[in-house]
């Protein structure tokens, strides 16, 4: 799914901040799923989520930039990438499967970005 949604310029130009990394690091990745679900149970779980479509931050948590690069931040899009439909809530083996995806990205990113001193200050 990476591989696929690396494909579009749009979603291929999103990164971290090295304050998101070292925020994911020093929270550790239990904590980091557990916002995931949470934000996507929240955010785009409901049949009608509030404000679809604009209910996602650009930034603020690695999740909601990761949200944004793995097209898990509207209904629309992940009826587009994840071919889930739209008009239903989502069932908890769809957040997981959508978090395990979000998941899968900010573990790439902290990978291709190895962990740097002192970057919790910058951003």
């Amino acid at each position: 799914m990476l591989q696929r949604l690396g494909t579009s310029k749009f979603r291929a130009r999103f990164v971290l901040t090295d304050k998101d990394r070292a925020y994911a690091r020093a929270k550790g990745r239990a904590t980091i799923d557990r916002h995931a679900h949470e934000m996507l149970a929240k955010r785009v779980g409901p049949a009608q989520p509030y404000k679809d479509g604009k209910q996602t931050p650009w930034r603020g948590h690695p999740v909601f930039t990761a949200q944004h690069a793995t097209a898990t931040c509207c209904r629309g899009c992940i009826e587009k990438w994840h071919h889930i439909p739209k008009g239903r809530v989502l069932t908890d083996d769809e957040i997981d499967r959508l978090a395990a995806v979000v998941m899968a990205w900010i573990d790439r990113d902290l990978t291709r970005h190895p962990d740097v001193p002192n970057a919790a200050g910058r951003s």
